[in-house]
């Protein structure tokens, strides 16, 4: 049996599984500022279930980030230089190690870490809108923007791990009046001007209650189609899956599309992309649970491995 762990800023997923394609149980609880105390709700989960149902022999864990996820390196599963209150360069794989050894599952089980969206990316490429991909990106637009990446079935790492929600993007024609945006970091980044809480600060309202016609919504579109471009321009991937709760908005991703393809401006000279953007350009397909299906298809990886 494998289990798996979705850290997010917002909530944390947990989750075991025979199949990662079949949950066997799942349960969810707020991130919150206590990581030590949510590493112990996690352990205490996967006693549980080893109790109900089967030994425990992999746990995956897909992480928001800025997190370490190199395993030569000192600071491995590591959060690093999060926003997110209390967790801080907070080393969760030896707390999860240490909680686990007092909850009766062996100190030693392999854990494998990555980013959550890394392991959602993972997720599509196996289950979802990246299968018979050879080169996959993910994206997910949410409460922030955050993309991942496979090559020949590889997820993509280097110094440290992708960080695509960050990159700098033109401002679109369409933008009437500088917006300074949100990100702690970066102020106007990709993620600071376009994820969830961006749109809230910009228009006063969350993006769910918003109209489909009001002129968030294109405005939007565009700066999706702008970071695209880059994602395009650089990864070449085969396919991108958008994700999330407003990369899936209604209609979204139809205005993106006609955008993107004038942005390229047939530069790209590829029929996939060009004669089928609706196909190129699609919406994510295993839902709310792709980070910890993910993170137990890490599990699994590791298990292959070992």
């Amino acid at each position: 049996m494998y289990a798996g762990v979705e850290s997010g800023g917002t909530k944390i997923v947990c989750a075991v599984s025979h199949d990662p394609e079949q949950l066997v149980a799942r349960t969810s609880f707020p991130t919150g500022i206590d990581p030590q105390a949510a590493v112990i709700k996690m352990a205490e989960f996967f006693r549980e279930q080893e109790e109900k149902h089967d030994e425990i022999e992999a746990i995956g864990f897909g992480s928001f980030g800025p997190c370490d996820p190199n395993p030569s390196s000192d600071r491995f599963g590591y959060v690093t230089s999060t926003p997110k209150p209390g967790w801080q360069h907070f080393d969760v794989i030896s707390a999860l190690r240490d909680a686990l050894k007092g909850k009766g599952l062996s100190g030693d089980v392999p854990i494998p870490f990555d980013t959550d969206v890394n392991a959602a990316a993972l997720a599509e490429h196996r289950c979802g809108a990246g299968r018979a991909v050879d080169c996959f990106a993910y994206f997910t637009v949410g409460t922030g923007i955050g993309g991942g990446a496979l090559e020949s079935g590889r997820l993509l790492h280097g110094l440290i791990h992708p960080e695509m929600g960050h990159i700098r993007i033109p401002r679109p024609a369409s933008e009437i009046e500088a917006f300074d945006g949100v990100c702690p970091y970066h102020g106007d980044c990709w993620e600071g001007v376009a994820a969830g809480p961006a749109i809230a600060a910009r228009w006063g309202e969350r993006g769910e209650n918003l109209p489909a016609q009001h002129p968030a919504w294109d405005l939007e579109a565009a700066y999706l189609a702008a970071g695209l471009h880059a994602i395009v321009c650089t990864l070449s991937p085969g396919r991108i899956a958008v994700g999330g709760g407003v990369g899936l908005a209604p209609g979204l991703l139809e205005r993106v599309r006609p955008l993107l393809l004038k942005s390229l401006a047939n530069y790209v000279d590829s029929p996939v992309l060009l004669e089928r953007i609706d196909e190129y350009l699609v919406p994510a397909a295993t839902g709310a649970d792709a980070g910890v299906i993910g993170a137990m298809l890490l599990a699994e990886q590791a298990l292959s491995e070992k």
